[in-house]
């Protein structure tokens, strides 16, 4: 007897489905904690981000910036998803292992979830319900 999570025959894919929540939530979260703060959104003024790599300041804020706001929307509609993490990926790590490498435990462990999250998303890809699988859906042969 097979379980509604073994039914082969439904149009809906309960793992798919699961990826576009949790892309949706992570992706969400991260735009509206960190993005909007560093574009002076519900701030007085606008976030300064570290710059531990010793970037050019204008080209490190654009890069945070948009790995925190713009990047997340490609995420959360699943566009181009293995790539628009790989900078997300960037700034959470840096953040983990250079800006608060030496911090204790639950000070890094923001970056580290964010971290976790998205080389999930990396990993797995967006799922069945995104842009990326209707463009890219591989046709049997």
């Amino acid at each position: 007897m097979k379980t509604f999570w073994q039914n082969n025959n439904r149009n809906w894919d309960i793992t798919s489905l699961g990826l576009l929540f949790f892309r949706i939530a992570v992706s969400i979260e991260l735009i509206l904690v960190h993005g909007l703060k560093k574009l002076g959104v519900g701030v007085s003024t606008a976030e300064v981000v570290p710059n531990p790599l010793h970037l050019p300041e204008a080209l490190n804020q654009v890069f945070a910036t948009t790995a925190n706001v713009i990047l997340p929307l490609f995420v959360i509609f699943g566009i181009v998803t293995r790539l628009a993490v790989v900078p997300i990926l960037a700034v959470t790590l840096t953040g983990y292992f250079v800006v608060h490498g030496g911090s204790p435990l639950p000070e890094r462990d923001i970056p580290f979830m964010y971290s976790i999250s998205f080389l999930l998303l990396f990993i797995t890809g967006p799922g069945k319900y995104s842009i990326d699988s209707l463009l890219f859906k591989k046709t049997s042969v």
